[in-house]
């Protein structure tokens, strides 16, 4: 961690902060889901940035992984709970955040989660595991009466890697990673009034390139001339503007050289909120990017 790599971090951190802040104010009953989506990512490009991975925007028992699809006649409804989860990157330096809006009368779900993040925060400095992060998470969460999501964490980021070791749980274990200084990491605790774990459903709009290999077909081609530019980083089924794309990415997939990344959900009917910052950890502590 150099001087001109902080300061990528740090500019990354303040304009996905200041857009997650002034973005989330627009979810509001009736608004278009397909059109808030591409308007925060649209705004991102325009100012210099790219983005770590399309928009995430998760309603309800959804954690994680969804957002919008072409054509989406979603609308934001009374009662939802809005995950919010934006990723951010300047030449690859990535600011991954999170919040979590209430369309309803959920304020000690979001209040749970919220405070997890605080309470993690303040323990970061070199010589911390990683299992001590999960525990302050997971007293916060249970203290308010919720369960933490067990098979979702936080990470480790680098430049064009938008998840890595060290894996910061949600739950209180013994050990784990010790942090150092130079660390750039995402915490981000789910709170739930469901079952505390996740499952996959069968949508999946997000995809990432894991290979490099020869492909034939002229439609998957068009999708690999697509993401090439990405160094990996996440994209949506939405950015491609290839006719055949569904097509083309079922046959990367098989051949392993896209991934896909299914909604992840609790139980129907549950209730998930989630907050998440990104750190660089100090000598003496931390600096919060997304602040």
């Amino acid at each position: 961690m150099n001087d001109e790599i902080l300061e990528k971090y740090l500019a990354a951190g303040k304009l996905a902060a200041t857009i997650l802040k002034e973005s989330t104010q627009e979810i509001r009953v009736g608004r278009s889901y397909l059109e808030l989506v591409e308007s925060v990512e649209a705004r991102v490009k325009n100012e210099d940035a790219d983005l770590a991975f399309p928009l995430n925007v998760s309603l309800n028992e959804d954690a994680a992984h969804d957002t919008a699809s072409t054509g989406d006649e979603r609308v934001f409804a009374r009662g939802d709970v809005v995950k919010f989860d934006l990723g951010v990157q300047i030449d690859g330096y990535i600011a991954d955040t999170a919040t979590t809006v209430d369309l309803g009368n959920n304020e000690l779900l979001l209040e749970a989660s919220r405070e997890a993040l605080e309470a993690a925060i303040k323990l970061v400095r070199p010589g911390v595991t990683t299992g001590e992060l999960g525990t302050a998470v997971e007293k916060e969460i249970l203290g308010r009466g919720y369960r933490p999501i067990a098979n979702l964490t936080g990470h480790g980021l680098d430049q064009y890697v938008a998840h890595m070791d060290p894996t910061i749980p949600n739950i209180s274990i013994h050990g784990g990673t010790v942090l150092e200084e130079g660390m750039a990491i995402a915490i981000e605790p789910f709170a739930t009034t469901g079952s505390g774990r996740v499952g996959e459903k069968t949508r999946v709009e997000i995809y990432s390139q894991i290979a490099e290999k020869p492909v034939r077909i002229p439609s998957a081609r068009a999708v690999m001339e697509q993401i090439s530019a990405l160094h990996g980083l996440p994209f949506s089924r939405r950015s491609l503007n290839d006719k055949k794309k569904d097509l083309a990415l079922l046959g990367l997939a098989r051949s392993q050289i896209v991934h896909g990344y299914p909604v992840l959900s609790d139980i129907p009917g549950s209730l998930v909120s989630q907050h998440e910052h990104t750190l660089i950890v100090t000598a003496d502590g931390c600096i919060v990017t997304t602040r």
